[in-house]
């Protein structure tokens, strides 16, 4: 079909929003177009169309069948318009404005934001949340940011209505809240408060802001850490009965881990903690002025113990030696079959060290000969 052929027929013009994100489309899509006289414009509830003619936004369109009044007369602007190559000079098109709730737009801070806590101190926040938009204006809309665009989608202007949101956010965060601990009741409340803030900015381009949602204010790892640190010691009443369960439940756990090695653990368990506990709940003014007790070093884990201690309460270490292995030198727990460091049978007799030259017998561990000098 030549131009002349195209020049005869009068348009429909409608349009569906196939991705669901645009929110404004000019047809034809092209580009201006010679919109004729008589031309039918539908129009679906959940849109609006507005009608350029001559680069002038004319009419606005609600929903229904509309006929279009142009300057281009079927047949008759083709002739008219040989000069211009067959191109009427009365330019039209038609933008289409989605008036639908756009929803589930993220928001969200891209950098933590500083925030003096008065709890906390000086900390940085993370904010995120959703938010739903409407075109209420779309002739605004269309001139303050959509211009000549063939079509304008959510992706668009997502990205500034984020920024426009932290910059609300940050201000308000700071002027109103107190300290982060605080914010478990308080997430309705900032939505609506921040909503309100930012209902100008959203009406200066037609936009209306229907719904606003904080879904979390967090603050840094470490920050979640000391939180998490603080309400534990807000729950545990006394720290020193705390230490001292903690300390038995060490001991319990490192007996059960050690066969029949663990004996001698349980047994230094249950003598240390009738002391332990004692000492806790009922302690004189006199004890606590006395020097001192005596201590001295575990010969095993080198951990400092009394000196009358019958076992070490971190490693449970025998401190009164019954028997000894006769590989590695252990104290051995009472009626131990097996030493609990290298295994060695204790029934077994040492094994004596020869010396290859003069073949005399040596102490178990010797590095050298007694009698020759020899290194074994």
């Amino acid at each position: 079909m030549n131009q002349f052929d195209s020049a005869m027929f009068l348009e429909n013009i409608e349009w569906f929003d196939e991705t669901g994100k645009e929110l404004v489309h000019r047809l034809p899509d092209s580009g201006s177009g010679e919109i004729k006289w008589g031309a039918q414009l539908t129009v679906r509830e959940s849109q609006a169309a507005v009608l350029f003619y001559k680069g002038k936004a004319c009419d606005a369109f609600p929903a229904g069948r509309h006929t279009l009044k142009t300057g281009n007369l079927p047949i008759v602007t083709k002739i008219l318009s040989i000069p211009w190559r067959g191109n009427s000079p009365l330019r039209a098109e038609v933008y289409m404005a989605n008036l639908k709730y756009f929803t589930n737009l993220k928001w969200g801070t891209r950098n933590p934001v500083a925030f003096r806590d008065s709890e906390l101190g000086l900390i940085r926040l993370r904010a995120h949340g959703v938010f739903n938009i409407q075109i209420v204006q779309p002739v605004l809309f269309i001139n303050s940011l959509v211009g000549t665009m063939g079509k304008f989608t959510t992706d668009d202007i997502e990205e500034y209505l984020k920024r426009v949101i932290v910059s609300r956010f940050n201000d308000y965060l700071g002027e109103t809240l107190d300290t982060i601990l605080d914010l478990a009741g308080q997430f309705d409340e900032l939505s609506r408060e921040l909503q309100k803030r930012l209902i100008l900015d959203f009406a200066h381009f037609g936009l209306h802001l229907s719904q606003l949602y904080i879904t979390s204010i967090t603050p840094p790892e470490e920050v979640q850490k000391a939180i998490d640190d603080k309400s534990r010691l807000n729950v545990i009443h006394d720290m020193d009965k705390f230490v001292k369960m903690k300390a038995a439940m060490a001991m319990e756990k490192a007996a059960e881990g050690q066969g029949e090695a663990g004996a001698g653990i349980g047994l230094g368990m249950g003598m240390l903690l009738p002391g332990m506990f004692a000492a806790g709940q009922t302690q004189a003014p006199a004890a606590q002025s006395a020097a001192p007790q005596a201590e001295i070093a575990c010969p095993d884990c080198q951990n400092m113990i009394a000196a009358d201690a019958r076992f070490c309460p971190l490693c449970g270490h025998q401190q009164l030696v019954l028997s000894q292995c006769v590989n590695c030198g252990k104290n051995l727990a009472p009626n131990a079959k097996f030493c609990s460091k290298c295994g060695h049978a204790t029934s077994e007799k040492p094994q004596l060290s020869v010396c290859p030259k003069c073949h005399s017998e040596n102490i178990p561990g010797a590095m050298f000969c007694n009698q020759c000098g020899e290194r074994l």
